[in-house]
C-alpha cells in the first residue's frame, strides 16, 4: 500500500506584552512542558481563525492575529510504547504556522483545554533558559524570530472561501 506522507498542521501564538511572553504549561507524555498557546488546525477554519481558538482554548483570552512570524517544521520522535503495537514508533512532523498579534479580553469563566495547567509569563532570557523544559524547539525559534522584528502581512497566507463552506453550500 503506498500511503503519502501528510505532516501535522499546527497554529502557535506568539504574545508580548512589557518585555514577557504568554506561554503554556501542560502535561504532555514527556512530562510538564512548556508551549506557545497552539494546536492542530481544525478543518473548516483558515490557520489566523485556528490560531485565534487555540488561544482561547489555551488561555482564556482572546486574541487577534495581526502578522505570520514563520512558518516552521519540526520532526518528534519517541520510542515505541504501543501496547497493541510495539513496533510501531511516534514519528510525527509538524508544520507549525506562528502568529504574534493582540492579546484580547480573558474570560474568567473560560475553563482551560485539557491538559493544559497554567499559563506563565516569562521574559526572552527565562525562556532561554528553560529549553529542557520546552515541548518542541519551535518555542524558542519563534520569539527569537519575532523579536528580530521578522513578522509577515497576514495576506500572505490565503485561504479560499471553499476552506469554510459547508456541504450544503458546496452543493448548491
Amino acid at each position: 500500500m503506498n500511503t503519502r506522507w501528510k505532516p501535522s498542521v499546527t497554529v502557535a501564538a506568539v504574545i508580548e506584552h512589557e518585555g514577557r511572553f504568554l506561554l503554556v504549561e501542560e502535561v504532555t507524555s514527556d512530562g510538564l512542558r512548556l508551549n506557545n498557546p497552539a494546536g492542530h488546525l481544525e478543518p473548516g477554519e483558515s490557520l489566523a481563525q485556528g490560531c485565534e481558538r487555540e488561544v482561547l482554548e489555551e488561555t482564556a483570552h482572546h486574541f487577534s492575529p495581526t502578522a505570520l512570524v514563520g512558518v516552521y517544521m519540526a520532526r518528534v520522535q519517541r520510542a515505541p510504547n504501543k501496547p497493541n503495537n510495539p513496533d510501531e514508533s511516534d514519528d510525527v512532523t509538524y508544520l507549525r504556522f506562528a502568529y504574534c498579534g493582540t492579546l484580547g479580553a480573558f474570560d474568567p469563566a473560560r475553563t482551560l483545554d485539557t491538559g493544559i495547567v497554567c499559563t506563565v509569563w516569562m521574559t526572552p532570557e527565562e525562556i532561554r533558559q528553560s529549553t529542557a523544559r520546552h515541548r518542541s524547539p519551535l518555542v524558542l525559534q519563534c520569539m527569537e524570530d519575532y523579536l528580530r522584528g521578522q513578522c509577515y502581512p497576514m495576506e500572505l497566507v490565503f485561504t479560499d472561501d471553499s476552506i469554510c463552506s459547508t456541504n450544503a453550500e458546496m452543493q448548491k
